[in-house]
């Protein structure tokens, strides 16, 4: 009996570092593999009426996550106003760097700075902004819904970026000649116009890039379907048209076909995308 406790306690002691080590995966594996209460929406909602205190602490819940997420905006935010004079040079390469812009208002600089470094912080943040919307919703995931979220935080923030460096790479430099030189008219641009314009079609063209991974999301979930994408494509391209329309900041057709051909291609790509999932589903 005490030759068993010592070679037990020996056992131990010899796999302790193996077992350290092999705890954080035990934990990812049991909270990836973790099943929520499989409960009918009927009784969630009338459980919600008998006792709203369960109400209550999802909106408290949601509240910190909302709370966190602006901290780190703001943290994110604050740090990129060390960079964000090069960030903005950068932005203005286009029309021949900083010194080409042309400020007639005092504070119309700093605003500029300003709106390049909450563009820096954003992107900075997205990825905890993820963590913060995944930490909320986690609770009620099952463990496939569980699984598509953790991947889709990071491919969310490359989609984003990579929108972004699309705006500025292919997009910027064949609408600013056209706007700049528009009837013979050489335009010296100021930086407020300038970095509203350029930040404002680098922060959409982000976001839209987004939307193949969400309807991918979605289809694997079963809440759409690529057929129904195929049907409303009318109604897609109205609604891109429109949102094109807000982006760009004149009505031409050059400008707003700059915009409205990546979001069609990404909506085409999405239907696609849904096809592949549904396939997966079943």
């Amino acid at each position: 009996m005490i030759i068993r406790t010592l070679l037990t306690k020996l056992w131990h002691l010899i796999t302790f570092p193996f077992r350290l080590i092999a705890k954080p995966f035990i934990a990812i594996r049991d909270f990836i593999i973790r099943e929520p209460e499989d409960a009918p929406v009927a009784d969630v909602v009338a459980r919600t009426f008998a006792d709203p205190s369960v109400l209550l602490e999802h909106i408290e819940a949601l509240r910190g996550h909302v709370l966190r997420s602006m901290a780190a905006l703001f943290l994110t935010v604050l740090a990129s106003t060390a960079f964000a004079g090069r960030v903005l040079d950068w932005l203005a390469q286009p029309v021949g760097g900083i010194q080409a812009l042309l400020a007639i208002a005092v504070t119309e600089s700093l605003g500029a700075f300003r709106r390049v470094s909450l563009l820096s912080g954003f992107a900075l943040a997205l990825p905890y902004i993820g963590a913060e919307i995944f930490a909320f919703l986690n609770p009620g995931l099952k463990r496939r819904e569980r699984t598509l979220l953790i991947i889709a935080i990071p491919i969310s923030t490359l989609l984003f970026l990579l929108g972004m460096a699309f705006a500025y790479g292919i997009m910027l430099p064949i609408t600013l000649p056209f706007l700049l030189n528009f009837l013979g008219i050489v335009t010296v641009p100021r930086p407020s116009n300038y970095i509203r314009f350029v930040t404002g079609v680098m922060f959409w063209i982000g976001i839209a890039f987004q939307f193949p991974l969400v309807i991918y999301i979605l289809a694997r979930l079963g809440i759409v379907q690529a057929k129904s994408l195929i049907r409303g494509w009318r109604f897609a391209i109205l609604g891109i048209a429109i949102l094109a329309a807000v982006i760009t900041p004149t009505i031409d057709p050059v400008n707003m076909a700059l915009v409205m051909v990546p979001m069609i291609v990404l909506y085409f790509i999405s239907i696609v995308l849904a096809a592949l999932a549904q396939r997966r589903r079943r």
